[in-house]
């Protein structure tokens, strides 16, 4: 493994290909990890560097007009970026869409092989976590399902450093 910088991100996931870093995102996805071969629910804590590696080498995953000069070239840089950016709505306990957005970020190629051989620094089985708060959101107990949710804070960049990622 690389060098561990003191700042970490935990990121939520069940493969090395996706990077979703909202538990309840995760959730929403793999249905409180119901959802047939996604019964295993992985925290999966990366070094920031690392991270950070991938949002500067990331393309969005979708075309927009404002940041792309068109269609084409967005299709080459998606082509040649080992990572993507992808928004999406954040969600409640329930899954309702919230205004907030979530990333996920893609990893592919010499993306791909970093997290798997050099980012990684803890991986956490938290299914059972997602089977209790579940258990609570389905007994109406939101507050207590709340308090169990991960602590999850706005992740800091430098000024300018998404640009290229946000339409």
């Amino acid at each position: 493994m690389g060098v561990t910088h003191p700042v970490r991100q935990r990121v939520y996931g069940r493969g090395l290909t996706w990077i979703k870093p909202s538990f309840l995102w995760m959730m929403y996805r793999c249905g409180w990890g119901t959802k047939e071969g996604q019964e295993t629910v992985l925290a999966i804590e990366i070094e920031r560097a690392g991270f950070e590696w991938a949002l500067r080498n990331a393309c969005l995953s979708h075309y927009a007009p404002d940041l792309h000069e068109d269609q084409t070239s967005w299709k080459r840089q998606l082509r040649r970026s080992p990572a993507r950016v992808q928004w999406d709505p954040e969600r409640d306990l329930h899954h309702r869409p919230l205004a907030q957005r979530s990333s996920q970020l893609g990893l592919s190629g010499e993306a791909a092989a970093r997290y798997a051989d050099e980012w990684i620094v803890g991986i956490e089985d938290v299914s059972p976590l997602a089977t209790e708060v579940h258990g609570l959101v389905r007994a109406g107990e939101l507050e207590r399902a709340t308090g169990l949710l991960p602590v999850e804070r706005p992740y800091p960049v430098a000024d300018g450093a998404l640009t290229h990622l946000l339409a």
